[in-house]
């Protein structure tokens, strides 16, 4: 059967009315022969013209930048970033949007993703509908919330910091960054060049006044002599030369670790130790899932996942002495820190390993309460499925992707787990990314 050969469409220019938002920070839109289009740089309702930037003809989806806007939204602000946009920096995907109007798309997504794979509305799902922003975050139409505490610039080839570009490795180079978190921009990182440098993460902690740079030099490049505008600890990345190519980190300078301050206590967190990036994020979650567990004294509780052991702590002072908690987490590093930063709770233990491996290992088939914080692509059938044979009260699921979450949803009623109650936080502004705290319980045998 004789094909017709595909023709690149990138640079072709339509005319849209652009439709919903969808998850991944783009809306929908169609050609006039009905081809879809992801475009990002637009709002629901507006009519733009718009540029592919991915795509062939016959492919299900094509790729696309707003690049003229016809009838724009009430919601549409100008970009107070100078280095957002078509083809410019990636990191943003809502610089156009009004702040109350991100948290509203960010509901859609949530909606959509819910009624799509786990086939609840969020009556259901025991959710308001509302995504919070985080205390301190609201700002005026055209302002963004300097939030970030860990930022990772991209070098280019003059050794010039930036971030990467939208779907690229191309690095758009940046003098600010308007999201960094103060204590990141005052390092004065983008100040400076880098040769020899591929990239450079930069980490301002919460609660102490540790800073911290992150090196990855180019193959073969050597590390430069690191003069920022504050006080610094310096770590250098490289790999090994071992079958699993695993990156290894040796420290140049200071502490290999930043100190952290969450639920009323210091965290170690060295690096390869997950932290969440927003700087109230550690706190409002902590409250968020023991309001949702409402632990007691002497139950026994899992924290899967569990980095440094945020929700472990936060467990082991509320079902005390007679209490147990067992922590899981696959980096060798955070069990450390966890372990370092939960060593006066006799009893808490923190295991290293996947979940999935480390868990029927400990021989533990009960628990009254679990708390998991999975990666983007979820716990998944297996995970789930085991931990709703445990009989725990209550499950608190937190939850970066939203997909990942009603698809683990449809695992768990399976299992015989139903929402109870649902909260959704921006702890992300302008992006596209949305937190969730869903906690769980024995769907009761009259419903």
């Amino acid at each position: 059967m004789h094909r017709e050969p595909k023709a690149s469409l990138v640079g072709e220019e339509y005319e849209v009315e652009v439709g919903p938002v969808a998850h991944g920070g783009h809306c929908i839109a169609r050609t006039e022969e009905g081809q879809v289009l992801f475009v990002r740089h637009a709002l629901p309702g507006e009519r733009v013209v718009v540029r592919v930037t991915e795509g062939e003809t016959g492919a299900r989806f094509l790729r696309a930048d707003a690049v003229r806007v016809l009838d724009a939204s009430k919601d549409r602000v100008e970009a107070p970033c100078p280095f957002s946009g078509p083809g410019r920096c990636g990191g943003c995907d809502w610089q156009h949007v009004a702040p109350g109007a991100q948290r509203r798309l960010k509901a859609e997504v949530i909606i959509e993703q819910l009624r799509r794979l786990a086939g609840l509305t969020p009556e259901q799902a025991g959710w308001d509908g509302t995504v919070e922003p985080a205390p301190g975050d609201k700002v005026s139409r055209g302002e963004v919330p300097a939030w970030r505490t860990r930022v990772q610039y991209a070098v280019d080839e003059q050794g010039r910091p930036g971030l990467r570009r939208h779907r690229s490795h191309e690095v758009e180079p940046v003098d600010h960054c308007l999201i960094a978190a103060p204590g990141v921009t005052e390092l004065g990182v983008e100040k400076r060049a880098w040769p020899q440098i591929e990239t450079v993460e930069a980490i301002a902690a919460t609660g102490s006044s540790d800073r911290q740079v992150v090196l990855t030099p180019r193959p073969g490049g050597r590390l430069p002599i690191v003069e920022l505008d504050r006080p610094v600890s310096v770590l250098r990345v490289s790999e090994s030369r071992g079958r699993d190519r695993a990156r290894m980190v040796h420290r140049v300078h200071g502490r290999p670790f930043v100190r952290e301050r969450a639920a009323g206590r210091t965290w170690r967190v060295g690096e390869g130790g997950f932290w969440q990036v927003h700087p109230k994020a550690a706190d409002l979650l902590v409250e968020a899932v023991m309001q949702g567990l409402m632990p007691r004294k002497g139950q026994t509780a899992l924290d899967l996942y569990c980095g440094v052991g945020l929700f472990a702590g936060a467990l082991a002072e509320r079902v005390g002495e007679s209490g147990a908690v067992l922590g899981i987490e696959s980096s060798k590093r955070a069990v450390e820190d966890a372990r370092h930063n939960l060593q006066d709770f006799d009893r808490v233990r923190i295991e290293h390993g996947k979940v999935e491996q480390v868990l029927p290992r400990t021989g533990i088939t009960e628990a009254d309460l679990i708390v998991l914080d999975p990666p983007r692509s979820g716990a998944g059938k297996e995970t789930v499925t085991r931990l709703a044979g445990m009989g725990a009260r209550r499950i608190a699921y937190v939850a970066c992707d939203p997909a990942a979450l009603a698809r683990d949803l449809t695992y768990f009623a399976a299992a015989g787990y139903v929402p109870r109650r649902m909260r959704a936080f921006d702890l992300f502004p302008v992006t596209h990314h949305v937190e969730c705290v869903m906690i769980l319980e024995p769907r009761r045998e009259d419903g």
